[in-house]
């Protein structure tokens, strides 16, 4: 028994010091660190701006335009490598689905692309 505890002591050994390093990291942060709260940096902030004070008040469009151009990338480049590394590894049958279904995810993608061209959202003030 004590052989087999003795395998598992530099895991306990790892946790023990993760515990005192964190809780030393944090008990050093709470004294050392300097305390000048101030309303700026106290006031809620999200999402770019300022919090508004009704949920129901308007603000700027632009915003959600660079949120879906940020997924029209993102998504692209991730479904894009892993389609590019298992596509030639399929059956021919397999291969020319898999090129159309691409191609359509694309072209999705460009009228999204082209959505976002024409509201403006490409042009930064």
């Amino acid at each position: 028994m004590e052989a087999l505890l003795i395998k598992y002591l530099p895991i306990v050994i790892f946790f023990g010091i993760a515990l005192v390093l964190g809780l030393g990291f944090i008990i050093a942060a709470l004294v050392l660190a300097p305390k000048a709260p101030d309303t700026e940096k106290l006031s809620a902030y999200e999402c770019g701006f300022n919090a508004f004070d009704s949920a129901r008040q308007k603000f700027d469009v632009r915003f959600y335009l660079v949120s879906i151009l940020f997924i029209i990338f993102d998504l692209e480049v991730a479904f894009l490598f892993p389609w590019a590394v298992s596509m030639f590894d399929l059956p021919q049958a397999g291969m020319q689905f898999a090129f159309w279904s691409m191609m359509v995810f694309l072209g999705v993608l460009t009228v999204g692309f082209i959505y976002e061209w024409n509201k403006g959202a490409l042009e930064w003030e």
